[in-house]
C-alpha cells in the first residue's frame, strides 16, 4: 500500500474512531485526561507502524487496544505504591455499570462533557475536543478566541470533571430536559465544523462530522419527543446536509447558495426536514433558536430557483430570531437577507455597526466585501476581501473569495 494511502487510512480512522476510543477509555479509567492522551498516543503509534506493518483489518480495535495499553502504562507510572488490587483492575475490564436511557458510549461521553457543573462554552469546547476529535486550534477558531486560551479552558474542564467526580453516564429521564440544551449546542457546533471546516489542512466539508452530529441528534430525539428544539436542530441539520454535495465545485471552490445546483440537492433529507419544521409550527408553541433557523432553511430549500426565494419571510424569521438570540452573527445573517429585500446600502449600514464585535470573523469581511462590490466601491471591496481571505481557514472558501476579489480587476 502506498504511503499516501496509509496516510488517508489513518485520517479516516481518526475521523471514524477517535470518539469511540476516547469513550471506551473514559468508561474504563474514569479519567478524560488519560483517555485523551492515550488515544493521541495510539494514533501517533499508528503513524509510525502502519506504513511498515500495513493497516490492520480492524483499525478501531487496534487503536483501542493500543490506547488501553498506553493508558495502563501511564497509570502504572503514576501509581508508585505496590497496590495489587489496583494492578488487577488495570489488567481486567471493569464490571458493567447501570446504563442510562441510551447505551451509546459516545452519547455518554457527550453528557459527561456537557455536565451543568461546567460553563456552557467550556462544555461545548470540551466535547468538540473529546468527541469530535477537533484540534484545539480548530475549536479556538469556532469560538473566535486565542488557541492558548482555549487549551487552558479544556485543561481546566477535564480537571474539574475529575475533581468533582462527574459520572460517565446518560442522565435519567427526569434530568434530561435540564441537560439537553448544552448537548444541542455541542452538536450544533460539531455539525458546523463539518459543514465548513475551519482548519486549512482538512477537507473543506467534513461529512464524518456532519453525519455524526445528525446520528447523535437522532439518538436524543426519542428521549424527548415533545422537545421542539431537538426536532428543530435535527431539521436544521438535515436541510443543510441536503445541500452538501453541491457546496464545493470540482475545482475545490466553495459554491454559494445562490449558485448551487438545486436539482442535485437531496430530496429525501429536504422532505424530512420540512416535515419536522411543519410539525414544530403545528405544536402551537413559540419556536426556539434551532426551530427558527430550520424554518429559514426551509424557506431557502422550498425555492426551486434563487429568484423565487421569499426574502420577506426570511427577514421576518430573522426578526423573531434576533429577539431570542441577539448575537452579532445573527445580526450579520439578517443583514444578508435585508440586502436582498431592501438593497445592499441598507444592509451595509447595519453591518458596519458590527465591526467592533466581528472584526476577527472572516464572514463579516466577506459579506461586507460583497455588499461593497454591489455598490461599485471596488477599492474598499478589495480591501475587505483581502481581510476575509487572511482570516478564512477553509480552503474552498479561500478559493472562492480569492476569485471574487480578482474579478474586481
Amino acid at each position: 500500500m502506498r504511503v499516501i494511502d496509509i496516510r488517508d487510512a489513518i485520517t479516516q480512522a481518526h475521523h471514524a474512531e477517535w470518539a469511540r476510543v476516547v469513550a471506551a477509555l473514559t468508561r474504563r479509567f474514569g479519567d478524560l485526561d488519560i483517555a485523551e492522551e492515550a488515544a493521541a498516543e495510539a494514533f501517533a503509534t499508528a503513524v509510525e507502524r502502519w506504513p511498515a506493518d500495513g493497516v490492520p483489518p480492524n483499525p478501531g480495535a487496534w487503536l483501542t487496544t493500543t490506547a488501553t495499553r498506553k493508558a495502563i502504562d501511564r497509570v502504572r507510572r503514576e501509581n508508585k505504591r505496590d497496590d495489587k488490587q489496583k494492578e488487577a483492575q488495570l489488567v481486567h475490564d471493569d464490571p458493567p455499570e447501570p446504563l442510562g436511557a441510551i447505551d451509546d458510549e459516545r452519547l455518554r461521553l457527550i453528557f459527561t462533557c456537557c455536565h451543568p457543573a461546567l460553563a456552557m462554552e467550556t462544555r461545548v469546547a470540551l466535547t468538540l475536543r473529546m468527541v469530535g476529535g477537533l484540534t484545539v486550534a480548530e475549536i479556538a477558531r469556532a469560538f473566535l478566541v486565542q488557541e492558548a486560551a482555549m487549551g487552558q479552558r479544556i485543561t481546566r474542564a477535564k480537571a474539574k470533571i475529575k475533581a468533582a467526580r462527574i459520572p460517565y453516564r446518560v442522565p435519567s429521564a427526569e434530568d434530561l430536559p435540564a441537560r439537553v440544551s448544552g448537548v444541542l449546542a455541542v452538536l450544533f457546533l460539531v455539525f458546523n465544523e463539518g459543514y465548513l471546516a475551519t482548519g486549512p489542512d482538512t477537507d473543506p466539508v467534513r461529512h464524518d462530522l456532519t453525519a455524526e452530529a445528525i446520528r447523535l441528534t437522532r439518538l436524543i430525539r426519542p428521549l424527548m419527543p415533545e422537545a421542539g428544539e431537538v426536532a428543530g436542530l435535527l431539521a436544521l441539520m438535515l436541510l443543510t446536509e441536503a445541500r452538501r454535495t453541491t457546496r464545493v465545485s470540482a475545482s475545490g471552490e466553495l459554491v454559494p447558495l445562490h449558485e448551487q445546483d438545486r436539482g442535485a440537492w437531496d430530496a429525501a433529507l429536504i422532505a424530512e426536514g420540512h416535515r419536522l419544521v411543519r410539525e414544530g409550527l403545528a405544536a402551537g408553541v413559540a419556536p426556539g433558536r434551532y426551530q427558527l433557523l430550520a424554518a429559514i432553511n426551509a424557506v431557502h430549500t422550498s425555492a426551486r430557483d434563487v429568484r423565487d426565494t421569499d426574502w420577506s419571510q426570511v427577514v421576518a424569521l430573522y426578526d423573531q430570531l434576533v429577539r431570542i438570540d441577539p448575537s452579532p452573527i445573527i445580526a450579520l445573517n439578517r443583514a444578508i437577507a435585508v440586502a436582498e429585500l431592501d438593497g445592499p446600502e441598507v444592509a451595509l449600514a447595519t453591518i458596519d455597526r458590527l465591526d467592533d464585535k466581528l472584526a476577527g470573523y472572516h464572514a463579516y469581511h466577506a459579506t461586507r466585501a460583497d455588499l461593497l462590490r454591489r455598490l461599485g466601491r471596488s477599492q474598499e471591496s478589495r480591501a475587505a476581501y483581502d481581510k476575509a481571505i487572511e482570516l478564512a481557514g477553509n480552503t474552498a472558501e479561500t478559493a472562492y473569495l480569492t476569485r471574487r476579489r480578482d474579478q474586481l480587476g
